[in-house]
């Protein structure tokens, strides 16, 4: 269903590069959203995503708004890769899509970083701290992106957002969800009125590595981000020191604190030295980011019963709902803010 069309991916290729020739294609692995692939065209190397086949949620899978900030943000040194054109005339391909340069670099998927060095373990952590912290300096009116979402009462706006879709949601219920869904939006902080560039899904897993430095040369996969509270990005981001290896990747219950690994406190002091003044990252922001984490694997899973899935992986993956809620609910007990301002 998400296969493409080669003879008018060809022909469209053509419009925009005439000198290109022989066209090659590899679908990429992993990734439950939005369908992507190594394209070839002559000697254009470029990545090409979709929107997925079949239906889906109001407002996901939202390529336009990725394409949007990319080009935005590329005027800044948040590193991300050259968005080159959009289409959004979905009988070409069957659904809108966009392509912009590939890099070559590396992508991690396992956040225990194994057969690399100690040392460059956590010059890599910290290096992602430093990046999510320059995408939230940068002022979205002065990159054009003053309208790229609604400022204020963000986390309010977005506990309903999601609560509405895990409610549309024809799955089964999910007791942890259930309670969440009361329990966040009574215990929002107050408003700071901090609004950043949020990336939405910011991870090691969507950031690519220089091939040899531990250092970051591009940020992917934007289609969630909006205008919103920079804490919700930071507390999405320490996932890894909250859940397991079998929950997406998580480091709880590895060794990761004898190799290398920054702590989360560290991490987080990381961040807040190159950030704006903003609150301190509270468990609230961490059980809302694993809340919504949770309610976007429920639409995978609800994409595999319906055979629209970008991945053959989205039932198995679909079926870490309970978990994400779960570890969520966990984080709504713990008493304490986790350490680390800004100043």
């Amino acid at each position: 269903m998400n296969d493409l069309d080669l003879t008018a991916l060809e022909t469209w290729l053509s419009q925009k590069w005439p000198e290109g020739s022989v066209l090659q294609t590899q679908r990429i692995s992993g990734g439950q959203s939005n369908p992507t692939w190594f394209v070839t065209w002559g000697d254009k190397q470029l990545v090409l995503r979709k929107k997925p086949a079949g239906p889906i949620l109001p407002g996901a899978h939202a390529i336009e708004r990725e394409f949007r900030v990319l080009r935005a943000l590329a005027q800044t040194d948040v590193p991300v890769p050259p968005a080159l054109y959009l289409e959004e005339d979905a009988g070409i391909l069957g659904t809108p899509f966009y392509v912009m340069e590939r890099l070559e670099g590396r992508v991690f998927s396992d956040c225990t970083l194994p057969g690399l060095k100690p040392e460059t373990r956590r010059a890599i952590y910290l290096d992602m701290a430093r990046t999510l912290a320059r995408l939230h300096v940068v002022r979205p009116d002065q990159v054009g992106l003053g309208d790229y979402g609604k400022p204020g009462n963000y986390f309010a706006r977005q506990i309903t957002r999601w609560s509405k879709q895990y409610a549309e949601s024809p799955g089964p219920r999910i007791a942890d969800l259930d309670w969440l869904v009361e329990w966040l939006p009574a215990n929002v902080p107050e408003d700071d009125e901090a609004v950043s560039i949020v990336h939405g899904d910011f991870r090691l897993g969507n950031l690519m590595y220089h091939p040899t430095e531990p250092r970051v040369i591009a940020v992917l996969d934007w289609e969630l981000s909006t205008l919103g509270h920079p804490l919700a990005d930071l507390g999405f981001c320490v996932m890894p020191w909250n859940s397991s290896p079998d929950e997406y990747g998580g480091i709880m219950g590895t060794d990761w604190a004898d190799s290398g690994i920054p702590t989360q406190e560290e991490f987080v002091a990381e961040y807040m030295a190159h950030a704006l003044p903003t609150a301190p990252l509270a468990p609230f922001h961490i059980a809302f980011a694993m809340f919504r984490f949770a309610v976007i694997f429920v639409g995978i899973a609800d994409r595999a019963r319906a055979g629209s899935a970008a991945s053959a992986e989205a039932a198995s993956l679909g079926a870490l709902a309970p978990c994400f809620a779960a570890r969520a609910r966990e984080a709504t007990a713990r008493a304490s803010s986790y350490e680390g301002t800004s100043s």
